[in-house]
C-alpha cells in the first residue's frame, strides 16, 4: 500500500460529493432527496473563502480516505475564548483500507488545520464506527448538545 496524503481540490471534488453521499448511506440515512447540488454549493463557497478544507488519503489515481473541517464562528466562550470552532466531517475510508492508520492520520491533519486557523475547539457527530477513533485521539463527549430540526 502506497497512500499519499494531499488537500482536496476542485478536481477531486465530485468523487469528494460521491463519496460523502456513500458516506451518508452507510451510516443510515434513507432520505431520497438528490444532495448533490447542495453539496457542490457549499464546497465551492467554503473552499473559496478558506472556511472548508479537506486532505484525502489517495492510493495511485484512487480516493480512499476523506476527512472535512468546517470552520465557523460563534460569540466567545470559557470554553473557546476565540469563538472559532472547527466542525470535522466527511471522515471516511474505503472498507479496503480500514484499520490501517489512515482515519487517524487525516484526522490530525484536519485538526491541525483547525489550530492554525486559531480554532479554540473541535466538534464531531460522531458515528458509532468513528467513536473509539476519536476518543482515542483525545475528543471527550459532551453530553449538553442538542439539536432541534428546522
Amino acid at each position: 500500500m502506497a497512500v499519499k496524503y494531499k488537500k482536496l481540490t476542485e478536481k477531486e471534488l465530485d468523487i469528494f460529493i460521491d463519496m460523502r453521499i456513500n458516506q451518508l448511506r452507510e451510516e443510515g440515512a434513507k432520505e431520497d432527496i438528490d444532495l448533490k447540488p447542495a453539496l457542490r454549493d457549499y464546497y465551492d463557497r467554503h473552499m473559496a473563502d478558506g472556511t472548508f478544507i479537506s486532505w484525502l488519503a489517495v492510493d495511485g489515481d484512487k480516493i480512499v480516505g476523506t476527512s472535512g473541517m468546517a470552520f465557523v464562528e460563534k460569540p466567545p466562550y470559557f470554553g473557546c475564548p476565540s469563538g472559532k470552532m472547527g466542525l470535522l466531517s466527511s471522515m471516511f475510508t474505503s472498507k479496503d483500507y480500514r484499520r490501517q492508520g489512515i482515519a487517524k492520520e487525516l484526522l490530525s491533519r484536519v485538526v491541525n488545520e483547525a489550530r492554525e486557523y486559531g480554532c479554540g475547539t473541535v466538534q464531531i457527530t460522531a458515528s458509532d464506527m468513528g467513536v473509539l477513533l476519536y476518543t482515542d485521539f483525545g475528543f471527550e463527549k459532551n453530553g449538553n448538545f442538542m439539536q432541534y430540526k428546522l
